[in-house]
Protein backbone atom coordinates (compact mmCIF):
# COMPACT_ATOMS: atom_id res chain seq x y z
CA UNK A 1 0.00 0.00 0.00
CA UNK A 2 1.59 3.72 -1.19
CA UNK A 3 1.80 6.24 1.67
CA UNK A 4 2.74 9.28 2.09
CA UNK A 5 5.09 10.78 4.24
CA UNK A 6 4.85 13.67 6.52
CA UNK A 7 5.47 15.02 9.91
CA UNK A 8 2.41 16.98 10.06
CA UNK A 9 0.15 14.81 12.39
CA UNK A 10 -2.90 16.58 11.00
CA UNK A 11 -6.35 15.77 12.57
CA UNK A 12 -5.31 13.01 14.49
CA UNK A 13 -7.74 10.54 13.20
CA UNK A 14 -4.99 7.88 11.56
CA UNK A 15 -5.60 5.06 15.01
CA UNK A 16 -9.44 5.31 14.23
CA UNK A 17 -11.59 3.22 14.41
CA UNK A 18 -11.95 2.94 17.93
CA UNK A 19 -15.32 2.16 20.49
CA UNK A 20 -17.03 5.50 21.85
CA UNK A 21 -18.02 4.90 24.84
CA UNK A 22 -20.08 7.24 27.89
CA UNK A 23 -17.81 8.30 31.30
CA UNK A 24 -19.75 9.58 33.91
CA UNK A 25 -18.58 10.59 37.18
CA UNK A 26 -20.30 12.10 40.46
CA UNK A 27 -18.85 13.77 43.60
CA UNK A 28 -21.55 15.02 46.56
CA UNK A 29 -24.61 16.13 44.51
CA UNK A 30 -23.26 16.59 40.68
CA UNK A 31 -23.11 13.97 38.38
CA UNK A 32 -21.50 14.12 34.80
CA UNK A 33 -21.69 12.29 31.54
CA UNK A 34 -18.78 12.51 28.79
CA UNK A 35 -17.90 10.80 25.92
CA UNK A 36 -14.85 9.16 25.64
CA UNK A 37 -12.56 7.42 22.67
CA UNK A 38 -9.52 7.34 24.23
CA UNK A 39 -9.84 5.10 26.42
CA UNK A 40 -8.13 1.13 26.74
CA UNK A 41 -8.13 -1.67 29.51
CA UNK A 42 -4.18 -1.76 30.91
CA UNK A 43 -4.25 -5.20 33.31
CA UNK A 44 -5.41 -8.46 33.75
CA UNK A 45 -4.59 -9.11 37.21
CA UNK A 46 -5.69 -6.99 38.69
CA UNK A 47 -8.12 -5.38 36.48
CA UNK A 48 -7.00 -1.75 35.33
CA UNK A 49 -9.15 0.61 33.06
CA UNK A 50 -7.73 3.64 31.56
CA UNK A 51 -9.50 6.55 30.35
CA UNK A 52 -8.00 10.12 28.88
CA UNK A 53 -9.82 12.70 29.79
CA UNK A 54 -9.55 16.91 29.52
CA UNK A 55 -8.78 18.75 32.72
CA UNK A 56 -11.35 21.30 30.97
CA UNK A 57 -13.94 19.19 31.57
CA UNK A 58 -16.64 18.91 34.24
CA UNK A 59 -15.85 14.80 34.49
CA UNK A 60 -12.15 15.22 35.00
CA UNK A 61 -12.99 17.45 38.12
CA UNK A 62 -15.69 14.78 39.43
CA UNK A 63 -13.44 11.98 38.59
CA UNK A 64 -10.33 13.86 41.01
CA UNK A 65 -12.61 14.71 43.52
CA UNK A 66 -14.55 11.14 44.27
CA UNK A 67 -11.78 8.98 42.84
CA UNK A 68 -14.34 6.85 41.10
CA UNK A 69 -15.59 6.07 37.07
CA UNK A 70 -17.83 4.41 35.49
CA UNK A 71 -17.44 3.36 31.88
CA UNK A 72 -20.45 2.72 29.55
CA UNK A 73 -20.32 1.01 26.42
CA UNK A 74 -23.26 1.77 23.90
CA UNK A 75 -24.63 0.02 20.81
CA UNK A 76 -24.70 1.92 17.91
CA UNK A 77 -28.31 2.74 18.24
CA UNK A 78 -27.29 5.00 21.14
CA UNK A 79 -24.64 6.89 18.82
CA UNK A 80 -27.67 9.91 19.44
CA UNK A 81 -27.06 9.72 23.15
CA UNK A 82 -23.13 9.70 22.54
CA UNK A 83 -22.74 12.77 20.48
CA UNK A 84 -25.02 14.84 22.96
CA UNK A 85 -23.18 13.79 25.66
CA UNK A 86 -19.83 14.52 24.01
CA UNK A 87 -21.27 18.11 22.47
CA UNK A 88 -22.91 19.91 25.77
CA UNK A 89 -21.18 21.26 28.73
CA UNK A 90 -21.87 19.87 31.77
CA UNK A 91 -21.35 22.88 33.98
CA UNK A 92 -24.28 24.55 31.95
CA UNK A 93 -27.07 21.58 31.27
CA UNK A 94 -27.84 18.67 33.63
CA UNK A 95 -27.24 15.88 30.42
CA UNK A 96 -29.34 13.53 31.76
CA UNK A 97 -32.50 15.70 31.80
CA UNK A 98 -31.75 16.93 28.71
CA UNK A 99 -31.29 14.01 26.79
CA UNK A 100 -33.78 12.09 28.79
CA UNK A 101 -31.12 9.48 29.74
CA UNK A 102 -31.99 6.52 31.67
CA UNK A 103 -29.67 5.76 34.84
CA UNK A 104 -29.17 2.16 36.95
CA UNK A 105 -27.68 2.39 40.35
CA UNK A 106 -24.12 1.30 40.93
CA UNK A 107 -23.36 -1.07 43.31
CA UNK A 108 -19.93 -0.10 45.17
CA UNK A 109 -19.15 3.45 43.42
CA UNK A 110 -21.41 6.74 42.97
CA UNK A 111 -21.02 7.54 39.33
CA UNK A 112 -24.26 6.23 37.46
CA UNK A 113 -24.74 3.96 35.00
CA UNK A 114 -26.41 3.74 31.91
CA UNK A 115 -29.47 1.67 31.57
CA UNK A 116 -29.05 1.29 27.77
CA UNK A 117 -25.43 0.20 27.86
CA UNK A 118 -24.86 -3.24 27.19
CA UNK A 119 -21.69 -3.38 29.47
CA UNK A 120 -20.58 -0.97 32.34
CA UNK A 121 -17.53 -0.99 34.61
CA UNK A 122 -17.62 0.67 37.63
CA UNK A 123 -13.76 1.70 38.71
CA UNK A 124 -12.02 3.09 41.70
CA UNK A 125 -9.00 5.72 40.49
CA UNK A 126 -5.44 4.00 41.70
CA UNK A 127 -3.01 6.25 39.69
CA UNK A 128 -3.97 9.41 37.11
CA UNK A 129 -0.91 11.17 35.21
CA UNK A 130 -0.99 14.25 32.99
CA UNK A 131 0.10 13.46 29.33
CA UNK A 132 0.37 16.71 27.12
CA UNK A 133 -3.16 17.93 27.06
CA UNK A 134 -5.43 15.11 28.87
CA UNK A 135 -5.12 13.28 32.26
CA UNK A 136 -4.96 9.48 31.90
CA UNK A 137 -6.98 8.09 34.44
CA UNK A 138 -6.46 4.66 35.91
CA UNK A 139 -9.33 2.59 37.44
CA UNK A 140 -9.35 -0.85 38.99
CA UNK A 141 -12.67 -2.03 37.77
CA UNK A 142 -14.47 -3.23 41.00
CA UNK A 143 -17.78 -4.62 39.23
CA UNK A 144 -19.07 -5.61 35.51
CA UNK A 145 -22.68 -5.32 34.80
CA UNK A 146 -23.28 -6.90 31.58
CA UNK A 147 -26.01 -8.03 29.52
CA UNK A 148 -25.78 -11.69 28.71
CA UNK A 149 -27.90 -11.72 25.42
CA UNK A 150 -25.20 -9.36 24.17
CA UNK A 151 -22.49 -11.50 24.37
CA UNK A 152 -21.33 -15.45 23.36
CA UNK A 153 -20.68 -18.60 26.05
CA UNK A 154 -17.16 -17.78 25.17
CA UNK A 155 -17.56 -13.73 26.64
CA UNK A 156 -17.16 -12.29 23.24
CA UNK A 157 -19.44 -9.44 22.20
CA UNK A 158 -22.30 -11.57 19.99
CA UNK A 159 -22.18 -9.07 16.77
CA UNK A 160 -26.24 -10.77 15.78
CA UNK A 161 -27.20 -9.05 18.73
CA UNK A 162 -25.54 -6.12 19.76
CA UNK A 163 -23.54 -3.65 17.36
CA UNK A 164 -21.01 -1.34 18.84
CA UNK A 165 -20.80 2.30 18.38
CA UNK A 166 -17.63 3.10 16.56
CA UNK A 167 -15.95 6.60 15.82
CA UNK A 168 -14.07 6.67 12.47
CA UNK A 169 -13.43 10.87 12.97
CA UNK A 170 -14.73 13.59 12.18
CA UNK A 171 -17.98 13.44 14.37
CA UNK A 172 -18.68 9.79 12.17
CA UNK A 173 -20.30 6.66 13.79
CA UNK A 174 -20.51 3.54 12.40
CA UNK A 175 -20.30 0.16 13.76
CA UNK A 176 -19.42 -3.81 12.54
CA UNK A 177 -20.46 -5.81 10.25
CA UNK A 178 -21.04 -9.69 11.59
CA UNK A 179 -20.61 -10.91 8.30
CA UNK A 180 -16.91 -9.97 8.31
CA UNK A 181 -16.38 -11.69 11.82
CA UNK A 182 -13.29 -14.29 10.97
CA UNK A 183 -12.45 -16.68 13.76
CA UNK A 184 -8.16 -16.99 14.06
CA UNK A 185 -7.16 -19.65 16.57
CA UNK A 186 -4.13 -18.60 18.38
CA UNK A 187 -2.56 -21.78 18.10
CA UNK A 188 -2.60 -21.64 14.47
CA UNK A 189 -0.02 -18.93 15.02
CA UNK A 190 1.76 -19.09 18.23
CA UNK A 191 1.37 -22.78 19.34
CA UNK A 192 -0.17 -24.22 22.08
CA UNK A 193 2.46 -23.33 24.72
CA UNK A 194 0.76 -19.52 24.34
CA UNK A 195 -0.35 -18.79 27.50
CA UNK A 196 -3.86 -17.96 28.19
CA UNK A 197 -5.08 -14.74 29.61
CA UNK A 198 -6.94 -15.35 33.08
CA UNK A 199 -11.08 -14.51 32.74
CA UNK A 200 -12.54 -11.15 33.62
CA UNK A 201 -13.78 -11.09 36.81
CA UNK A 202 -17.38 -11.01 38.26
Amino acid sequence: MDKTVTHDVGRFFHHYPHQAVVVTARSKDKENAMTAVWHSPVSYSPPLYGVAVSPRRLTYRLIMESREFGINFLPVEQADVIVQVGVAKGDDVDKFTAFNISRQSPTIISAPLLSDAYACYECRVVDHRSYGDHTMFIGEVVAVHFSPKAFTSQEILDLKHVLPALYLGGDTYFSADHNSQRLLGRQTYKGPSEPRHPRRPR
